[in-house]
Formats: C-alpha cells, structure tokens, sequence
C-alpha cells in the first residue's frame, strides 16, 4: 500500500447548516462540495483546509429526518487540528459559545500545548498549538 493516504473521515452530524458554520466560519475550513441523495434520505458535505487531492477532509454526513442526537460512542476518540495562537483561537471560540471541556495549556508531562473543544454535535476537537504550521 506504497501510495495510499487517508482521504477522510466521517461523522454523521444533526443540523447540517449549523455544523457546517462552526467547521467553516469558527474553525476556517472551506466547504468543498456538498451533495443530497434523495434516493437515500441523506446530504454529504466535505470540508477541509485544503483540497481533497491533496489533504485530509472530514466528511460531515446528514441523514435526513434525525430526529434524535447520535450516540457517539466510547470508541471515537476526537479529531486534531494545529493553530497557532491556541490561547487566541480559544477565546475567539468561547466568545462563539463553543465548548471547551479543555482548557488551553500544556500536557501534564510536558511538551505541547493543547485545548479540547466541541462540535455542536459533541464530538471532540484537539487543539494543538503549532507555531511553524
């Protein structure tokens, strides 16, 4: 498997518009494309920082008619992304109402420093502070 490369991943997601204006407006990714299946009840959008040729997306999946919210699971861990200014983004998202389980600071044994946050549908967010990209 020499040249494969994670595409995506995917989380099923309650209110379609709301998840796609925390993904893009709150946390700067673009929405690539989007696509309702009639025949299947259900809308597909991606978003990502970068296209779907060359990075990694997540792929928010609505199914229509979800009346009830998702179990998520006690096997989904979260997904991480790298910001520079960990503390900044923090209060910009707090302002927001998004919630933040994890406040920004270090690991408890060192190294970097990180925050947890939530989707509006809860699924977890890392925040890991990258200076250098």
């Amino acid at each position: 498997m020499k040249d494969a490369r994670l595409l995506h991943t995917m989380i099923r997601v309650k209110d379609l518009d709301k998840s796609l204006d925390f993904y893009t407006r709150l946390l700067g990714m673009n929405q690539l494309r989007k696509q309702d299946f009639p025949t299947g009840d259900f809308t597909l959008a991606f978003v990502g920082y970068g296209d779907e040729k060359n990075s990694t997306v997540i792929e928010l999946t609505h199914n229509w008619g979800q009346e009830e919210d998702y179990d998520l699971g006690n096997g989904f861990g979260h997904l991480a992304i790298g910001v520079p200014d960990i503390y900044g983004t923090c209060e910009v998202l707090e302002k927001e109402g998004v919630p933040i389980p994890r406040s920004p600071g270090p690991m408890k044994h060192g190294g970097s420093v990180i925050a947890f946050i939530e989707d509006p549908d809860g699924y977890k967010i890392e925040l890991i502070e990258r200076k250098n990209g």
